[in-house]
């Protein structure tokens, strides 16, 4: 992994979360930390893969990317799986000020 990449939270939607996406994709969803775009990549892992820690499901070895949109590498970790609204909006409710980039 690249020292010089900085870390962001990846959401993975699944099952009542996931109702408005294709079945067939399976899509890691983060936001830029250096120019604050949103972005997402397929994930590489299957559920079965990810190694959770608390009951909030976060994964934290995490996946890399590259934003599309000012070309930097990142690590996306945790990432968080959320499975149906109420933890969607919980998740939402927690992180939108954490999920700003940053001034640097």
């Amino acid at each position: 992994m690249s020292l010089h990449s900085k870390e962001t939270v990846g959401v993975r939607y699944t099952g009542w979360a996931a109702l408005n996406r294709d079945p067939q994709e399976d899509m890691l969803e983060y936001t830029c930390p250096y120019c604050g775009q949103h972005g997402m990549k397929a994930a590489r892992r299957t559920h079965a893969d990810y190694h959770f820690t608390d009951g909030f499901l976060q994964d934290l070895q995490g996946e890399m990317a590259a934003c599309r949109s000012c070309r930097h590498s990142l690590r996306i970790a945790p990432v968080v799986m959320l499975h149906d609204q109420g933890e969607k909006r919980r998740f939402k409710a927690v992180f939108s000020a954490v999920l700003v980039p940053s001034k640097n």
